[in-house]
């Protein structure tokens, strides 16, 4: 089973970027595509932004459209989510998966924090 492990979260001032990245330790992510999600305290976990496989379409929610983007490199078995303008609502923890589009996500990461100052 393919292990993911995010990285590249932290402390942010509001209008700041941060990039984050989704790594697989152990297995590939051929074949498959990649999301991230995040969980804000006491609310459900929602999709953020979604990468096919060849990387050519990528899908977003919107709230975070014309402010993030999503991009893979097969290669290195990687992911990176780009966020710019952040904002106080950004803040949550974020995972990256792995799985289809659509459903299901097969593989989870451990999430890493994302805090956004106003």
């Amino acid at each position: 089973q393919v292990q993911l492990v995010e990285s590249g979260g932290g402390l942010v001032q509001a209008g700041g970027s941060l990039r984050l990245s989704c790594a697989a330790s152990e297995g590939t992510f051929s074949g498959f595509d990649m999301g991230w999600f995040r969980q804000a305290p006491g609310k459900e976990r929602e999709f953020v932004a979604a990468i096919t496989w060849g990387g050519d379409s990528a899908y977003y929610v919107d709230s975070v459209k014309g402010r993030f983007t999503g991009s893979r490199d097969n290669a290195k078995n990687t992911v990176y989510l780009q966020m710019n303008s952040l904002k106080p609502e950004d803040t949550a923890v974020y995972y990256c998966a792995m799985g289809y589009y659509g459903g299901p996500w097969v593989s989870w990461g451990q999430g890493t924090q994302v805090t956004v100052s106003s």
